[in-house]
């Protein structure tokens, strides 16, 4: 026989963490660097940075990595500096004195759950706003002291890197994260093993480890399923972020509902909230049903009414892409077991998920979140009106101005997103109190007392910090890339530190239009060209790997920026990450956003922009149709001019072309003779006093709480209490009504006396203004236990939109009852002169419904 030159199988690699073998003067670090709290104190980033400038920057600003890799030398060294050390005893004990303190008990507990969260660009766990939003949201937890845990994914690969080809191409990069470099730690069984939790899915358990990130004082616990235990088959499922096929996203969110629910029990956590972070995570309350029916004998709609009152689901989006939608066979290939264990049918259980029960619709995590949630709200307060008007249909007897869909807008996380030079003022103006009373606009006008000079020298401090980061970024792009290095020079030679500086940076959908600029290339040439005037615009921004038409955006920004007359005027960046998202919103003069009104849900990167200093111009949509003041910033409207969205483009380009070239260029280039001017800093202060206070995440968590946590918080008390019998008498009482919801009978309609009953019509329909209408009903509920009410609702034809517009409705008042019969009477006077439509809606009243759509019955009569 012939002898093999080479043979093996295939290795088992196992998991070592080893812990850093600091001396005990040094070890609290240690604790730290495992501990997010670093990202937002720049005193202990400070520190690291201090220790050993070039090991931090080679490390990437990752704690856990550089005190690895910290020499035994240096540590001598630094335990003899009594200056060092004293830095590290002032860090230490601002970390425990931050972490003694308690959760604050009259806040409600709450569960949280997301996709993904965003803290730092070492932990890549996030794509873009919605994770940098949530991981905002748990630091400002922490901060105001909510008991919330969070449950989201360890990715084995996160997010693509992305860099650029020499033809201007998006590549993307999946890179592996080495968990054991990672500011985490993994959740110990009692035995000192990793936690490992078994997730039931159909014909197979699948497993996975269980990690914790710790973010100040809250838990953060992600599941990762890339081990052994599991298949090849299913260990990717968290190898990437929305990566994979629709089966693999089915898969992700079956994990993530249905396993963070098992990982909370298994951990022993009980919350009285639990927050779906977008549809993603809408099957957590598949498992609480779970729970509750096969834990505690509840029947479905008797635990359904348990956990709607506890359970709140966000919206992030109006674009349908941003929704994700199951078909019924896929949906069945991994859900088929459960509608038996709620006893239910699988048709019921299917049409949870959709907009119109009993059609073929896809199943839509987005529907089947409203369904088993008790409120929902859009983060802004015209996505609030966007997203009644999406979810209309769910509720088909209301429109969508009734609809119970509220709003928190975004905020931003002030310690984290503030560059230091920044908080070092205002913790000087302001006193450093001021961090927990953030919405307090009495102390933010002390920014008028501010020498403007000063604000004009931090201003330039933190620009020529990005140049220099921008140019060294592009140095070290042009070795990865292979460019030519006369190409980068010449780019980087001709960056002006002088000029206005714009910086626009988006994930680069079609609808966010980074094209906007590029409408009219000879206009924007003169512009970026004007000796006068200088000015300069960074782009940055990726396209989702499947997003063929934002790839292509890139490369056309990308081209363009390398014709001649734009070369050093416009620069694309590339990579956009929470590092260079830091820089940049902190060191340019005017932050650009330029969304399709209005499906901008929020944005928060103009509030990041807006808390350094810089002046927003913007698209009057999400937060920014909000927070716009007068001489402020700066924006384009909310109306629409055409509804040729080519059009509106070519309209809404030459309305930027024209603010920069006749506001925003005098305005900052109106120096006095000590170099800046008085203006553009009263506009900074004006931002800062009036726009700031309100776009934080202090001001958005209150919201939650105020809004949306306590009146669910009480309501869960309400249903739970005395072993569930509220639950149980609203599950009965609904189930009654439901059931004899088509026998009630109307026996009297009259309208100043005229029967209008079974559809006839008024013999004079026409009205004087303020001349008195009475309109009398009488029903038999026949069987039906509960009540009734009946509200006339009245339109007004909305010739714009050719379509009916909700006006108001008026309840019809109960005059008396006679068996199972319901006397009903209301006057009123015609109010408004034109043509109005009415009619009347009856459907049923109890005094515990929490709102109209808790039980969405209609019968219009």
């Amino acid at each position: 026989m012939r002898i093999k030159a080479s043979y093996s199988n295939t290795p088992s690699w196992r998991n070592a963490y080893t812990q850093v073998n600091l001396p005990k003067e040094l070890l609290p670090l240690e604790k730290i660097s495992r501990n997010l709290w670093w990202v937002w104190n720049n005193d202990a980033t400070d520190l690291f940075a201090e220790f050993d400038p070039q090991l931090w920057k080679a490390s990437g600003h990752n704690p856990v990595v550089f005190l690895q890799k910290l020499s035994y030398e240096r540590i001598d060294q630094i335990i003899k500096d009594q200056a060092l050390m004293d830095k590290v005893k002032s860090v230490v004990k601002n970390f425990e004195t931050y972490m003694s303190k308690k959760y604050d008990t009259s806040k409600p507990s709450v569960a949280y759950f997301s996709m993904e969260y965003g803290f730092t660009h070492v932990l890549k766990i996030y794509s873009g706003g919605l994770g940098v939003l949530a991981g905002d949201y748990l630091k400002e937890a922490s901060d105001s002291h909510v008991d919330l845990t969070g449950v989201g994914f360890l990715y084995r690969y996160g997010y693509f890197t992305q860099s650029i080809s020499p033809d201007g191409q998006q590549v993307a990069n999946y890179e592996p994260q080495n968990f054991g470099e990672l500011p985490i730690e993994p959740v110990l069984n009692e035995d000192g093993n990793q936690m490992i939790l078994a997730v039931p899915y159909p014909d197979r358990d699948i497993y996975a480890n269980v990690w914790r990130v710790n973010v100040g004082r809250i838990s953060l616990y992600l599941l990762d399923t890339d081990m052994d235990l599991n298949s090849e088959w299913d260990r990717p499922i968290t190898h990437q972020l929305y990566g994979g096929d629709w089966e693999n996203r089915l898969k992700q969110e079956y994990l993530l509902g249905i396993g963070g629910i098992m990982l909370l029990n298994k951990l022993g956590i009980k919350k009285e909230i639990y927050h779906c972070n977008e549809g993603h995570a809408a099957f957590i309350n598949l498992q609480r049903l779970l729970d509750l029916i096969e834990g505690q004998g509840l029947t479905f709609n008797q635990a359904l009414e348990v956990v709607r009152a506890s359970g709140l689901y966000t919206v992030h989006t109006p674009v349908p892409a941003g929704h994700d939608y199951f078909d019924e066979g896929l949906l069945g290939k991994y859900m088929g077991s459960f509608p038996s264990r709620l006893g239910i049918s699988w048709q019921e259980f299917v049409d949870m998920g959709r907009e119109h029960p009993g059609s073929g619709e896809k199943f839509s995590m987005s529907v089947f979140a409203l369904n088993t949630c008790l409120e929902a709200n859009g983060v802004s307060y015209l996505h609030g009106i966007v997203s009644r008007k999406m979810f209309q249909p769910v509720w088909p007897g209301y429109f969508s101005e009734e609809l119970h869909v509220g709003h928190v807008t975004n905020g931003v996380h002030l310690p984290t997103w503030t560059a230091k030079e920044m908080k070092g003022l205002y913790e000087k103006t302001f006193d450093k109190n001021f961090y927990e009373d953030q919405s307090n606009h009495e102390i933010w006008d002390n920014i008028y007392s501010v020498p403007d000079a000063e604000v004009w020298k931090l201003r330039l401090a933190m620009k020529k910090r990005l140049i220099s980061y921008v140019q060294e970024q592009m140095k070290e792009g042009w070795i990865k890339s292979q460019q030519a290095p006369s190409a980068i020079f010449s780019i980087v030679d001709k960056i002006n530190p002088d000029a206005l500086l714009v910086g626009f940076g988006r994930r680069f959908a079609t609808y966010k239009r980074a094209h906007l600029l590029f409408q009219d290339l000879d206009r924007l040439a003169k512009l970026v060209n004007n000796e006068k005037y200088p000015i300069q615009f960074l782009y940055t921004g990726k396209a989702h790997p499947a997003d063929g038409a934002g790839q292509g955006l890139i490369k056309q920004i990308v081209e363009i920026s390398r014709r001649p007359e734009f070369l050093g005027k416009i620069i694309f960046l590339e990579n956009y990450d929470m590092r260079l998202a830091k820089r940049l919103i902190s060191g340019v003069d005017i932050w650009l956003n330029t969304p399709t009104r209005p499906l901008e849900a929020s944005g928060t990167s103009g509030e990041k922009a807006l808390m350094n200093g810089v002046l927003n111009f913007s698209v009057l949509d999400g937060w920014w149709y909000e927070g716009y003041k007068k001489e402020a910033g700066w924006n384009l409207t909310d109306k629409r001019t055409y509804s040729n969205q080519a059009y509106q483009d070519e309209l809404d380009a030459a309305e930027i072309y024209a603010t920069f070239e006749n506001d925003i260029l005098p305005l900052y280039y109106a120096r006095n003779s000590k170099g800046y001017s008085p203006e553009w800093i009263q506009y900074i202060k004006n931002s800062i006093a009036h726009i700031a206070p309100e776009y934080t995440t202090k001001r958005m968590i209150d919201d939650y709480i105020k809004n949306f946590y306590k009146p669910e918080q009480t309501r869960a008390k309400f249903v739970m209490a005395n072993n569930y019998a509220k639950a149980k008498e609203l599950a009965a009482w609904k189930e009654d009504t439901a059931a004899n919801w088509d026998k009630f009978v109307v026996e009297k309609l009259l309208f100043n006396g005229q029967d209008i009953n079974n559809g006839a019509q008024l013999a004079s329909p026409n009205f004087t203004e303020g001349e008195t209408i009475k309109v009398e009903v009488v029903i038999d509920k026949k069987a039906m236990k509960g009540d009734l009410g009946i509200d006339a609702v009245m339109t007004e034809y909305d010739a714009d939109n050719h379509e009916a517009k909700f006006d108001r409705t008026m309840e019809f008042k109960k005059v008396k009852e006679e068996g199972s019969k319901i006397y009903f009477e209301l006057t009123t006077a015609a109010r408004i002169p034109g043509i109005s439509n009415f009619s009347y809606r009856v459907y049923p009243k109890h005094p515990d419904m929490a709102h109209r759509q808790d039980f969405a019955f209609v019968r219009w009569i």
